[in-house]
């Protein structure tokens, strides 16, 4: 934008984020970080996103936190929560809002259900459940599955039942060609679409769960 270091710390500190010009360097040569708000204040003289400045695309609940111009604070106030407990979980990767915070985080950050199950790293976790409520009792799952995924009892029993039939299906499949003393290539056939199943259960429950864990509440970069 043609501006000098200088420049770019007087304008910060007109937007009320006072800095010295040598601070600014030190942010282009990369030896210093800038702040959350000295971020968000820097973005808004070069009118540019957070994410510009940031390098990278969101990965982790602080850059989405920093991408949509949100202080520790203020996020933790929009979405009813201690602010030292959301820090804590940042910090840990490790959500554990309940449901009224977590669909108001998903609304703040502008992400969706299935994302934040991404972020938090639990989506092994629930494949393993998924796993077993496919291969066993189904019922028994809903709640633990419901707990991490945020969504309502009976929508999530809807899909973990539907699922069961489908997996029980494969047996069924199985047997039939076995006691048919079909040839192995039919045997080795349906084992194979077993195997590709299991492998997309989590995708698979969230196509079955629909809109609810899809949707995105506002599109990235609103405020």
């Amino acid at each position: 934008m043609g501006l000098t270091a200088a420049q770019v710390a007087h304008s910060m500190a007109a937007c009320g984020t006072p800095v010295h010009p040598e601070l600014v360097t030190a942010w282009e040569a990369g030896s210093h970080v800038p702040s959350d708000q000295q971020l968000f204040s820097l973005a808004n003289v070069l009118w540019c996103d957070t994410t510009t400045l940031m390098g990278v695309e969101p990965r982790t609940l602080a850059e989405h936190r920093l991408a949509r111009q949100l202080t520790v604070e203020r996020l933790a106030y929009r979405i009813g929560m201690d602010p030292g407990a959301y820090h804590a979980a940042e910090v840990a990767q490790r959500w554990h809002g309940d449901s009224r915070q977590t669909r108001a985080l998903v609304e703040a950050l502008g992400l969706s259900l299935r994302k934040l199950i991404g972020i938090m790293g639990r989506v092994d976790e629930l494949a393993e459940l998924l796993r077993a409520a496919v291969d066993g009792r189904w019922k028994a799952y809903v709640e633990p599955v419901a707990e991490i995924v945020v969504v309502d009892a009976t929508s999530v029993g809807d899909a973990l039942q539907t699922m069961h039939a489908e997996f029980a299906a494969f047996a069924e499949r199985y047997m039939g060609h076995l006691v048919a003393r079909n040839d192995d290539a039919r045997l080795k056939e349906v084992a194979a679409e077993r195997a590709a199943y299991l492998r997309r259960l989590v995708d698979h429950f969230w196509e079955l769960i629909g809109e609810a864990g899809e949707a995105s509440p506002f599109p990235i970069g609103s405020r």
